[in-house]
């Protein structure tokens, strides 16, 4: 898979770097001087080039007609909206998708010029923060189907509702499902009679809302309270 980047920024050297070890074909378009300099001694000469990416021209020499994603992650909105929408309506890109930077803008980002996806990251860190503080110790392995789905991890710890619960009672049929239980080093498939145990690692694929059900049946029985502070006359 062919992916061009404009935005030779921190975000943009840092997806050519990862795409790059993942395999993927990755040209990053970027007219900045002071970041060109900077971006051939992180990457690979033939991955960078110099052009501004919303000049049909150099877009056109920098490979984009035969492009399947365009990534538009500058600093600019309306840079990334313009890539967009040349990216499909003059070089027929498969998919676009564009960085956000000011949320205010975000309702721009559409259809209309031509965004298949829009990464907000203000949107994107405010989710972030409060899912961890909602879901308490699970962590977030990674997310699937555009993060309608997570594939989440937890321990379950002592005192737990859930421990000696067999998971066809727990209610999570529809919204998670359990795909495997570590316990004392040792994964096991679950089934209909499984149940969980204190200190057994869970992994599990979920909506959010199924996310939000593991979460209370493996949630800590007490949490910790802020002592206060004796005040030293």
């Amino acid at each position: 898979m062919f992916v061009l980047i404009a935005g030779g920024g921190r975000t943009g050297a840092r997806l050519a770097s990862f795409l790059i070890n993942q395999n993927y074909k990755v040209r990053l378009i970027e007219n900045r001087r002071a970041l060109l300099a900077h971006l051939h001694q992180e990457l690979p000469t033939e991955v960078v080039y110099e052009g501004n990416p919303i000049d049909p021209s150099a877009l056109e020499l920098a490979g984009l007609r035969e492009a399947n994603v365009v990534a538009a992650v500058t600093g600019d909105d309306s840079t990334n909206l313009s890539l967009c929408f040349i990216a499909k309506t003059i070089f027929d890109v498969p998919r676009t998708i564009a960085r956000v930077n000011n949320p205010n803008n975000s309702w721009l980002f559409n259809e209309i010029f031509r965004v298949d996806v829009a990464l907000n990251q203000a949107d994107v860190l405010a989710h972030l923060i409060q899912e961890e503080m909602s879901l308490g110790d699970m962590m977030t392995l990674f997310k699937i189907r555009r993060g309608r789905y997570s594939v989440v991890e937890e321990k379950v710890p002592a005192g737990a509702k859930g421990i000696g619960v067999q998971l066809k009672n727990m209610g999570l049929e529809e919204h998670c499902v359990i795909a495997a239980i570590i316990r004392d080093g040792k994964m096991t498939l679950p089934r209909g009679d499984s149940t969980f145990a204190e200190g057994d690692e869970i992994l599990a694929v979920t909506s959010p809302e199924g996310a939000q059900k593991l979460s209370d049946l493996l949630a800590h029985p007490v949490y910790p309270v802020r002592e206060s502070k004796k005040i030293l006359k």
